[in-house]
């Protein structure tokens, strides 16, 4: 479950404590007692950090400029699980701090810690909260908005359910608030959404989501067999009960391997890979690692490790991966054979550029 800025802060940038309080409830009462298995598992996903830091540091609506929307996320974080943890603490639940950037669930090592943590609290009973580490989140690892990362993290949990608390009640094909526009019940594909209209972030200026993130985080995760409830916060109740209420946004696919959907949609490549016409079709459709034989040219600085773009020859990017190598090795394997490379430079260089299961295709 993903809960927006607008719905747990007042309109001067503090948190609501009613608010929370009122969400800790349906929450709550859907997991049951701490000793009851047949309750739902929660995660939840919580914006509102900036926003409550906001006040306490003076500042009338959120800051442009990332090193304070840091310093209020820094100030509000603590403020903000300190507050569900005084409020789940009223039904005998603990609450556990998750906080995440993108180079956490990329990289393989990190996405399987963020795995464990997370299962590991809601076999212990508590609650996870996650949130994006806006301390520490430059713009080249930042998601962007919660909304996104709840569709990832409930692909990461395995959810069975994906909802997302708005302030309005769901998805029309215009703006609500216009006559004569129309709440979209249902959406069983991108065929449903043709000609609607998505609004932007709303005006109480606290959050970076709206419509148009919501609409994106349904895709992906409904893309990934995950289907989603997107409603208002005053309708949690009725959503994680099943009642039909606001957009149900269909599965339109299957479940992806493990953290290559974080690797789509959550990653911001640093440079960029040149492949060959034999290499592109290797890579395409024959789902093959890049070797350095398909190498064609290098764009950008990236170290090993770093998610890059694979692009054709004409500039299009086919594909998504982490590369072996800094961007300073990649000039001097182009066209070469790893035999060839190991020979001159030795045995760490008889490896792929990109292997097969660090590497996503990307849609087009």
């Amino acid at each position: 479950m993903k809960i927006g800025s607008s719905s747990l802060t007042t309109a001067a940038g503090g948190l609501d404590a009613d608010r929370v309080d009122a969400l800790v409830d349906v929450v709550a009462r859907h997991l049951g007692a701490p000793e009851d298995e047949d309750g739902k598992e929660i995660v939840l996903v919580s914006s509102g950090a900036i926003a409550a830091g906001l006040a306490p540091l003076g500042l009338e609506k959120r800051p442009r400029d990332l090193a304070r929307q840091q310093a209020a996320a820094s100030v509000g974080q603590g403020l903000l699980v300190a507050r569900y943890t005084a409020s789940f603490a009223r039904y005998g639940r603990r609450v556990g701090q998750v906080l995440l950037t993108t180079d956490d669930t990329s990289r393989r090592a990190h996405y399987r810690n963020a795995y464990r943590t997370l299962g590991q609290l809601l076999a212990m009973g508590a609650v996870p909260v996650v949130n994006e580490n806006d301390t520490v989140a430059t713009d080249e690892i930042r998601f962007g908005d919660n909304d996104r990362l709840a569709a990832l993290v409930a692909h990461l949990v395995r959810a069975e359910l994906l909802v997302l608390l708005s302030d309005v009640d769901g998805l029309y094909d215009g703006n609500p608030a216009t006559p004569g526009t129309s709440l979209i019940g249902e959406v069983r594909g991108p065929h449903d959404l043709e000609g609607v209209e998505v609004g932007s972030a709303g005006k109480a200026g606290v959050g970076t989501g709206g419509m148009v993130t919501k609409v994106e985080a349904a895709r992906i995760a409904a893309g990934a067999g995950i289907p989603v409830v997107l409603t208002s916060a005053t309708r949690a109740a009725d959503a994680l009960a099943g009642r039909p209420v606001g957009t149900y946004f269909h599965r339109t696919g299957r479940r992806s391997a493990g953290r290559l959907l974080w690797l789509a949609h959550a990653s911001a490549p640093r440079g960029a890979l040149v492949l060959d016409d034999g290499a592109v079709r290797a890579v395409v459709e024959r789902r093959t690692s890049l070797l350095p034989a398909g190498l064609a040219g290098v764009e950008g600085e990236f170290s090993a490790g770093d998610p890059v773009e694979l692009r054709d020859a004409s500039g299009r990017a086919v594909a998504r991966g982490l590369v072996n190598f800094d961007a300073r090795e990649i000039p001097r394997l182009i066209g070469r054979s790893t035999r060839d490379l190991a020979r001159e430079l030795g045995p760490a260089y008889e490896r792929e550029v990109v292997h097969r299961d660090d590497l996503v295709l990307l849609r087009h």
